[in-house]
């Protein structure tokens, strides 16, 4: 068995998969509650299955979080934790950028997608938006914009008349009351960037793209946006699977 994960801002991923590279258990932890506690309660399968467990791989944008993560599960499982910019993914992809400066998970969801030969637009709702471009087994980069939800609590934080509020689809652009128009300034605004975006990218490379939203607010643009799109949600998982392979 392996022990691979996605460590984010707000969720850290574990999933425990089969020699067959099935998922057996998939745990979700708050990122911002991750103590040594925290993880005894919550990885007690993994530490029951300590001596099945063969290999540790785990994608990271929090280095502080990888790192109390990595020394805990070396003491407790006695294994030593990858992080998949230790292995040689030029394997599995070819990163036309300087993958130091590119976040462990946008890595994993281009290895996921690539099949080398299909085009894909991969809009990550985290905590930025972010936009992977990989041309059949080539990853050429992305754009970052700033994520929804972080918008919308800088915003609520620094407009004293702004309510605390959640986001939903809204038919009619204009808002009639303070949250009716946050709500539609925040749809409609990223839809249009969304749209904006995608339609940049495919003039400048000239290409056709196949478009994958993934992250919390996937579900709320699916259908605004004019372009054909599928939402995975377990994309980062699904390369990390692969990248079990370089072991």
């Amino acid at each position: 068995m392996y022990v691979i994960g996605d460590i984010g801002n707000t969720e850290t991923k574990i999933c425990v998969i089969s020699k067959q590279k099935k998922i057996i258990k998939k745990i979700i932890l708050k990122s911002d509650l991750i103590n040594e506690n925290y993880l005894k309660n919550n990885l007690s399968f993994i530490l029951k299955k300590k001596f099945f467990i063969k290999k540790v791989i785990l994608s990271s944008v929090v280095p502080k979080i990888f790192q109390f993560i990595k020394v805990f599960l070396l003491k407790k499982l006695k294994l030593k934790c990858y992080e998949i910019k230790q292995l040689n993914i030029n394997k599995l992809i070819k990163i036309q950028v300087n993958r130091k400066q590119i976040g462990s998970d946008r890595l994993c969801n281009a290895i996921a997608v690539n099949d080398n030969k299909n085009n894909y637009i991969i809009v990550d709702f985290g905590t930025a938006t972010t936009f992977d471009v990989v041309i059949k087994n080539n990853y050429l980069g992305g754009i970052i914009a700033p994520g929804v939800l972080l918008s919308l609590n800088t915003l609520v934080s620094k407009a004293s008349l702004i309510p605390t509020l959640k986001l939903k689809k809204v038919k009619n652009i204009l808002g009639k009351n303070t949250i009716a128009a946050v709500r539609s300034g925040f749809y409609w605004g990223y839809t249009g960037l969304i749209e904006n975006i995608i339609q940049k990218i495919s003039k400048h490379t000239k290409k056709k793209y196949k478009i994958i939203l993934t992250g919390g607010y996937s579900h709320l643009f699916i259908k605004s946006i004019r372009k054909k799109a599928i939402i995975d949600k377990d994309i980062t998982i699904k390369g990390l699977l692969k990248i079990t392979k370089l072991l």
